[in-house]
């Protein structure tokens, strides 16, 4: 069994981050745009038109670099998850002398499949005894 590496859909960003982040950034565009627009314009005193624009500013672009750091960093954990395929392995055994093969999983093995002769004993058929995954043992970390 050929056994692929990260596939490309495992490094995509969830659908729902990426509408909020989206409509986040739409948000804060509108608001530095409006902010523009009430400083150019101003109203009856100008002191509460800066002032107004200087909030609709600040609001803009604490909403946009919340967003694209939100989008920065889902997209990097997304890139470093791995999904590992677990190793499957098929065992092989001749039902006569009892000589055991192990060898990796085949596309349509199941246990108690005949297959060909054994190289020991040529008038015996083989037979799959086992078809399990090859569990590794993690890693003992100690804390110093």
């Amino acid at each position: 069994m050929t056994q692929n590496p990260a596939s490309p859909t495992n490094k995509k960003i969830s659908n729902y981050i990426m509408t909020i982040v989206v409509i986040v950034l739409a948000l804060s565009v509108i608001s530095i745009i409006l902010a523009v627009s009430v400083y150019l314009t101003g109203t009856p005193t100008q002191s509460q038109a800066d002032l107004t624009a200087g909030f609709l500013a600040i609001i803009g672009l604490v909403a946009m670099t919340m967003s694209l750091v939100t989008l920065f960093q889902s997209r990097r954990q997304a890139a470093e998850m791995k999904i590992e395929v677990p190793k499957v392995m098929t065992t092989i055994e001749c039902k006569k002398c009892g000589t055991k093969t192990v060898r990796e999983f085949q596309r349509g093995d199941y246990v108690y499949k005949d297959l060909d002769a054994c190289p020991k004993c040529p008038d015996t058929k083989q037979i799959i005894t086992a078809v399990y995954k090859e569990i590794k043992e993690k890693e003992k970390t100690y804390n110093v």
